[in-house]
């Protein structure tokens, strides 16, 4: 038991897990799609970003495919793409709308999307076109639920 404390104070101090998914947060204000994208939704406006899981997941992130602004995107269709150094992931818009804004700096600092996934890593921003499709997104704890569920397959 000794072992396993040190060993886990140590993997957190390293910022390492020894335990799968031992570390992965989910923000409890936002919403979450199935395919691990989140949306933080602040009246008429989203801001997208893939989640702690779903970079835990790919590992470390080296290209962010951005839209342009201007763009039209389609909940639960792919607006762009991330490549890690084990697979290349399609993001799919958890929310429909027109791209009003690119987190540019992922163009320079792809590895923000695993050092910080819900803030300095976030991708798009949307003006909303059907603010009824929120509905069908998870909360916090739906989100928790469903990534527990899917590693227990793996």
């Amino acid at each position: 038991m000794a072992l396993r404390l040190w060993a886990s104070r140590s993997a957190s101090y390293l910022k390492i897990s020894t335990f799968n998914r031992a570390f992965a947060t989910v923000v409890k204000d936002l919403k979450y799609a199935d395919s691990h994208e989140w949306v933080k939704v602040q009246g008429n406006s989203a801001t997208v970003g893939i989640t702690d899981h779903a970079q835990d997941h790919l590992g470390d992130v080296v290209y962010v495919e951005l839209p342009e602004v201007g763009t039209d995107v389609t909940q639960g269709n792919s607006f762009g793409a991330v490549e890690s150094v084990k697979a290349t992931s399609d993001i799919n818009s958890p929310v429909s709308g027109k791209v009003v804004e690119v987190n540019e700096e992922l163009n320079d600092s792809p590895a923000l999307v695993n050092a910080s996934p819900y803030e300095k890593g976030w991708i798009i921003k949307v003006e909303l076109s059907n603010n009824d499709e929120l509905k069908s997104l998870m909360d916090s704890d739906g989100y928790s639920k469903f990534c527990d569920e899917e590693d227990a397959k793996h």
